[in-house]
């Protein structure tokens, strides 16, 4: 957390130092003209392709338009000619005899036979008479007996119209007998020249080949196509024509009627180009996808970002140098702020050259850093005494409690007559006191810091007799590892004292130690009387001194350990009223195992 923290800063100071803001400064003026530049020049490029494409794609449309015309306006001629042919109204105007309606039907299906053979867009040619009498195609088709002629809107209008050539929208031809096709039909309505009254229809049906044809000539890129509306919006040809019946594809045809302009475009990227014709009343619509007319304005548009970008980088690797030769010295000054801080204060000292601002600022530098080691020097040396002095009277002020007590017992046995049981005590005291004072090291081993412990519960277990059980498991690898001075022992005395004292019947203390991880564990469990969570909460709460119950043992400890060994480490404690106390003394496995602590650094 704290190299992230480091990191953090210098990133910081690295951003706003003098340097990166010179650099920034250029750069940014650089980005932001030659992104102008490149977003104008791309801008206007691509509205120049775009403009064009529109104009030559209208010219495309307006082209397929022509053709279109052209082609209906020759099958109108043939519509013209068929429907004028006098064989044609003798055959459903004239005379009833046998004899000559054959003769007049053969030549008549002959003429359908030549145009429908030369011609592979014609799928189905006749005529209807409204007294019954027809021919289509090659004479042999019969009209549907399930088609109400009446009903068919094709043939309705061409007989209201008899005058004029009509062509339907695109729909399926069911009149024919057997022939269901997508079709366009062309009709003209036939004049009885006897009653004057319109009674019959030529028909021609075209598929869309040639229409197709016409379309598929015209390319609007690969994903572009052209579709035809007549006058009301009923769709004629399209590519795609079952996706729109089927609901699945929409055209905007409505948009289309309604536009005034020869060529717009949709927000879905949509070129849509318009060409009207004053002979079908058809429009024809051409569609193109904008990104592909744009294609070779976008390729454009990239080499001026490119070329933009390689200016930009030629400019930002000038602009490194100078800004770094200008503020050279200043990063000097700067980077031995940081040793300062660092506490390198040998690393710091600056090389003072001429007679400039930076040269008397880093005199004066220098003459700070100099003056700030020796202030430091100074204040570690009297912390280091001062922390020297706490330890030796916090380790003091265990060993004239623990004398107490046991000297109470002492008396308490002399008083009773017990002397070799005195003398035991006194033996097993002298020897704690002997183990006590002698070693004046701060540092012990974990084996002499048990053995001490195990003393005082032999004093203990004599005074309390029966009251009293003791067990020590410690893993023999850790017995030569290196532990504070007299940790164990207060927080036996305390579970003693504490837990074990005020409870009916045996009492027990069990010493642990052991590794878990990182850490040595030394453990101290009673089944004695225990805590309630409030006097738990307050297990580390400085109080005065009781003299006779060693209260300030467990507080003594743990402070203790925390300024040898650091914060995160000392005593945790597990208590259930009524049935015992847990308590876990948590030092560093590796400074244990070196013996290299010392609290004085910490």
């Amino acid at each position: 957390m704290k190299a992230l923290l480091e990191k953090k800063i210098n990133f910081r100071e690295k951003f706003h130092s003098i340097r990166t803001a010179i650099l920034l400064s250029y750069f940014l003026i650089a980005m932001i003209s030659l992104l102008v530049f490149a977003f104008v020049a791309s801008h206007y490029t691509e509205k120049t392709v775009l403009e064009n494409a529109e104009e030559y794609s209208s010219q495309l449309i307006s082209q397929v338009n022509n053709d279109i015309d052209s082609y209906m306006g020759y099958l109108r001629n043939t519509a013209v000619l068929i429907s004028s042919n006098s064989d044609v109204h003798d055959f459903l105007f004239g005379t009833d005899d046998y004899d000559e309606n054959n003769d007049l039907k053969e030549r008549i299906v002959a003429q359908f036979e030549t145009i429908m053979d030369t011609r592979d867009d014609i799928v189905n040619i006749g005529i209807i008479g409204e007294n019954g009498k027809y021919i289509l195609n090659q004479g042999y088709y019969r009209l549907n007996e399930n088609v109400d002629l009446e009903n068919v809107d094709w043939i309705q209008r061409a007989r209201s119209n008899y005058g004029t050539i009509q062509i339907s929208s695109s729909h399926v031809q069911n009149v024919v007998d057997g022939r269901y096709e997508w079709v366009v039909t062309l009709s003209r309505g036939l004049e009885n020249q006897y009653t004057k009254e319109s009674e019959g229809v030529f028909f021609v049906d075209l598929n869309y080949s040639a229409i197709s044809e016409l379309c598929d000539s015209i390319s609007l890129g690969s994903r572009g196509y052209i579709y035809i509306v007549d006058s009301e919006g009923n769709l004629i040809y399209h590519p795609q024509q079952q996706l729109l019946y089927s609901g699945l594809k929409s055209e905007r045809i409505e948009e289309v009627l309604n536009t005034t302009e020869t060529s717009f475009v949709t927000g879905d990227g949509k070129l849509y180009c318009v060409s009207r014709s004053s002979d079908t009343g058809w429009t024809v619509v051409g569609v193109a996808y904008t990104a592909e007319l744009l294609k070779n304005s976008s390729e454009t548009s990239k080499i001026y970002f490119i070329s933009a970008l390689f200016i930009l980088l030629a400019a930002l690797a000038l602009g490194s140098y100078l800004s770094t030769a200008i503020t050279r010295p200043i990063k000097q000054l700067s980077d031995s702020m940081r040793e300062v801080e660092k506490g390198n204060f040998e690393r710091a000292k600056l090389e003072v050259r001429g007679e400039n601002e930076i040269s008397r600022l880093n005199t004066n530098f220098n003459l700070m850093t100099a003056e700030i080691k020796h202030l430091m020097d100074q204040n570690l040396e009297e912390q280091r005494q001062k922390r020297k002095s706490e330890l030796m009277a916090l380790q003091a002020q265990i060993n004239p409690h623990f004398l107490y007590n046991t000297l109470d017992s002492i008396i308490w046995m002399a008083e009773w007559g017990k002397n070799k049981e005195v003398v035991t005590m006194t033996s097993s005291l002298a020897k704690l006191l002997r183990q006590s004072i002698s070693n004046q090291n701060e540092m012990v081993r974990v084996e002499d810091e048990v053995e001490y412990t195990r003393s005082y519960l032999v004093i203990q277990k004599m005074r309390y007799k029966d009251k009293l059980e003791y067990d020590i498991v410690v893993e023999p690898k850790i017995l030569d590892f290196r532990v504070a001075k007299l940790i164990l022992q207060p927080l036996v005395e305390n579970a003693i004292y504490h837990g074990i004292k005020y409870k009916e019947g045996k009492g027990k203390v069990l010493v642990e130690g052991f590794l878990r991880g990182s850490e040595l564990i030394l453990r101290i469990t009673d089944n004695g009387i225990g805590m309630n969570e409030q006097r738990l909460a307050q297990i580390f709460e400085k109080r005065e001194t009781d003299r006779k119950r060693n209260s300030v043992g467990v507080l003594n400890v743990h402070e203790r350990i925390r300024l040898y060994y650091g914060k995160e480490y000392g005593l945790t404690f597990e208590s259930v009223e009524g049935m015992g106390t847990k308590v876990e003394i948590h030092i560093p496995y590796m400074e244990a195992k070196t013996g290299e602590t010392d609290g004085s650094e910490k």
